[in-house]
Formats: structure tokens, sequence, C-alpha cells
């Protein structure tokens, strides 16, 4: 994270009336919105982007496929992976740094108290709300029934992605069906449900717990990916669609884009527009190449870098599944947040690498404690060591050998190492 992100962060969490402790609730927000004249209200189209993961991946689809058709996009985005502005798009630009400083003014003369996730939406909420852009996307926090995104009741369109057992440090019961509750059981009542494909357990409870639901629901099974000489085609009942993409690369985030495809075709945007568009996108910190930049210049031409921002077990599961389809030694670099489970989530990568370097994610953020990270990977069977930092790490690793380096384990740390390259 950049150096004015740390800042701005440490300004918030040295606010008296903003805390950094997680507390859900829709009053205090909706207490706020209200002494500020409810901007939200303003708000043209709102889609909001719910689930475990695959949130960002859909949200980046639609704003590319949105604004490719000539119409115009605000979107919040949690968290951010080199800087805070990369969490406030506003029509055509990041938020600056002296606007967003300008809005928590703003928001601390309300006097209420506010979580910092709270604050963050207000921000976005704030300034999106004084342009009228044609679509608002915007992805929820780690829960939805009390999060603070949660306050449209007549959204546009509401997409669950991917759903499993993250954020169970939130809840008192810490069970998929609990999950399951927080994210769809406050869904609105009256707009389109897209739900992407889920593991068939999940998706017979998610079933369940939307039967009374009165929105139309859109499952999985009303679009495909396929292949097809080679290449990969999209279709449903009305539309075929050619998937030409050399930045997208692991399974999951190609039935991310999938999904996104069957929204943008429902918002009444073309097929040529969706599939000329496609080879243009380029998702930040998931399964990206990195090939430019200082740290890459320090490796050897025949040394490859992948970061992957990656940090549930389905997320490492695609990431792992996508690395070994490369025939190529691997080595990896590996943070983690402390809120995370090292050893469910090292155990996708069992036989991958020839060894893992231990790094700390990066200022501003919670590593989790090394030695916890280092038994996961030998529990799991994989050989490590620690480093004070990203440089020191490459440094053990670098050698004239062939070989792909892996940077993953959190989006934090990808943030870091693109800050440092």
């Amino acid at each position: 994270m950049s150096l004015q992100s740390i800042n701005l962060y440490n300004l918030l969490a040295k606010k008296k009336l903003f805390k950094k402790k997680v507390n859900f609730s829709l009053k205090r927000i909706k207490e706020a919105l209200i002494k500020l004249n409810n901007p939200e209200k303003k708000l043209n189209k709102v889609v909001n982007i719910i689930g475990s993961d695959g949130k960002y991946s859909v949200l980046t689809y639609l704003k590319f496929f949105i604004e490719a058709d000539g119409l115009k996009t605000s979107a919040f985005i949690s968290p951010s992976i080199k800087s805070i502005k990369e969490r406030f798009w506003i029509g055509d630009r990041f938020l600056t740094y002296y606007e967003i400083k300008k809005s928590i003014s703003d928001i601390e003369k309300l006097k209420i108290p506010l979580t910092i996730f709270e604050v963050l939406t207000l921000i976005f909420i704030l300034n999106a709300s004084k342009q009228n852009n044609d679509f608002n996307l915007i992805e929820a926090g780690a829960l939805f029934e009390k999060d603070s995104t949660n306050l449209f009741a007549f959204p546009f369109a509401q997409v669950v992605v991917n759903i499993n057992k993250q954020h169970l440090n939130f809840l008192k019961r810490k069970t998929i069906d609990e999950i399951i509750k927080q994210k769809v059981g406050s869904l609105s009542q009256f707009t389109k449900l897209y739900i992407a494909e889920q593991k068939p357990h999940i998706l017979r409870k998610i079933k369940k717990r939307l039967k009374n639901n009165l929105s139309y629901k859109i499952y999985s099974n009303s679009w495909r990916l396929r292949r097809l000489n080679k290449g990969l085609v999209y279709y449903d009942k009305k539309n075929r669609i050619n998937v030409r993409t050399k930045n997208i690369h692991s399974e999951g985030l190609k039935k991310n884009l999938a999904l996104a495809i069957k929204i943008a075709l429902d918002i009444g945007i073309k097929p040529k527009v969706i599939e000329r568009t496609i080879p243009k996108i380029k998702l930040q910190a998931r399964v990206e190449f990195i090939d430019k930049g200082k740290l890459v210049k320090k490796l050897y031409k025949a040394e490859q870098i992948i970061i992957d921002g990656c940090h549930s077990e389905i997320s490492g599961e695609n990431f792992a599944n996508y690395l070994k389809t490369i025939n190529k030694t691997k080595y990896g670099i590996i943070g983690m947040s402390k809120n995370k489970d090292p050893f469910k989530f090292t155990k996708k990568f069992k036989g991958i690498f020839e060894k893992v370097i231990i790094v700390p994610i990066g200022p501003g953020s919670e590593s989790i404690n090394p030695n916890i990270l280092k038994k996961a990977l030998i529990f799991n069977g994989i050989k490590s060591e620690s480093s004070k930092n990203l440089n020191e790490a490459f440094r053990k690793i670098s050698s004239k050998e062939s070989k792909l380096i892996c940077v993953f384990g959190s989006l934090y740390l990808c943030g870091n190492f693109l800050n440092e390259n």
C-alpha cells in the first residue's frame, strides 16, 4: 500500500469517532445518510455484488462492458490493492487524496460514531451522488445483512458470487448456514438476483433461503462457458459469444466472466461490444503476470513473476489448479493476514513449489505470525523459510534457473509488491 494511503488510513484510525473494530449495524450509517440529506437516493441503477470470492472480478468485468457501451459507472471496490484511491471509481477516474480527505472532514462533522468501513462507504456515496452516472457497482464487505452497503430497497440487480466459509471470524455461529443467511437472507425482494455457480450443497441451501424471496432469480444453469476448437465460447438460449483473452487465466475467473457476460447482455449490451471488450480486460493481482518494474529488472531473463491475491480455500484452489497447468519449476513468496486459516489454504499448494518464502504482507496491515504460517507449510509438506521483506525473498530465490516465482496469499501482499515494483 502506498505511503499516502497508509497515512490516510492512519488518519481515519486516529479519529476518535471512527472505529477500526468491525461492528455490524445499519443504524449508524442510516443516521449519517439522513443528516447528509440521503445522497444514496441519487444513485442510478445500483448493482450490489455480494459473496465470498469473485466480487472484484465480476465488478471489473461489468465496469468494462458497461463503459464499452458508452455508459458511465461509479464503483465501490473493497479492498484496494495499491492505493486507497482505488476504492472509489467515479465516472472516468479514481478520487484524489484531496477529495477523500475532504469527504472524511465532512463526515466527521456529523459527530456520529462510525466504523472505518462505514466511513469508506459514505465517501463513495457522497462523491458518486454528485455525478449522474448510469450505473453504480457496489462491492459488499464481509457479510451483507447488516453491511453498510445494504442500503438499497430497489437496486437494479444483486449478484451473489461464490459463497464459502470465509468471514467466520465475524460470526457467533460459525457455520455455512449462518454465512448463507448473512449473505443472501436479506437480499432485495424487488430486483433481479444473479446467483453464480456454487458447490451443490451450497446451492441447495441458497435456494432454500431464497424460496420466499419475490425477486426474479437467474441461476448459473441459465448460461454456459465451454471449450470449442481450442477456444472458449459463452452461450445461453439467445446468444453465443467467443471468449478470446490472454489475461484471464484461472477457471474461477473465467466462470465469473461468464456470469458478468450474462448480466451485461440482460442490461442490453450487444454481444459484439462484449466480444471485442473481453481481450482488453486485465485484472489486478488476480493471476496476473508481471513483466516490468524494478523488482523484475533484478531477475534473470529465465525467471517470471505471477501474483495472485488468493487467501481462501476456493481462491487458493483456483490459483493452484492454474499453476499445475504450467510446466515450469515454481517458487512461492507467501504472506497472509492474521485472520485467515493457513493450514487449509496452503494444503491446496502441496506438491507445487520447490520452496516457499514467508514474508510480512506489508505496512498498514496485520500479518499472520510467521511461525504459525511455517507450521502450516511444514504440516502440508511444503519447504519454507522466512524473510524480512520482498527484496530479501527475491534474492533468496533468484538464480539463472528457469522458474516461475509466485507472490500469493494476500491482496495486501500483492499491493505491497506492486508498489515496490
